[in-house]
């Protein structure tokens, strides 16, 4: 499996940010992206969190996740990052390893 993690560092206005990713970047390009396995959109707590939030975007293969990007539709998302997030978000592209937990072995 692999994973599209957005990490969005914090906004110079964040009422603004999260009115434009919640009302129109998660409906009108994340949920659309092809091949999308599941979305997730996660909002930092704690003091001085080092991001404000993160997106992360699973897909079966990276064949899948190649043919997402291709895809008009995953451009214009990737596109769509600058009309409120410009130069204040980094992405990182991980092949998930999972690995049983000390508890599952056990028992």
């Amino acid at each position: 499996m692999v994973k599209l993690t957005v990490l969005y560092d914090q906004p110079a206005d964040p009422a603004a940010f999260e009115k434009y990713y919640l009302e129109t970047h998660i409906p009108e390009h994340g949920q659309q992206i092809p091949n999308v396995i599941k979305l997730e959109a996660n909002k930092a707590v704690g003091d001085n969190p080092p991001f404000y939030r993160s997106a992360d975007l699973y897909f079966e293969n990276m064949a899948s996740f190649q043919a997402a990007l291709a895809h008009p539709i995953g451009q214009a998302a990737v596109a769509d990052l600058d009309n409120f997030a410009k130069d204040r978000y980094k992405i990182l592209i991980t092949e998930m390893q999972p690995i049983k937990s000390l508890a599952t072995v056990k028992a």
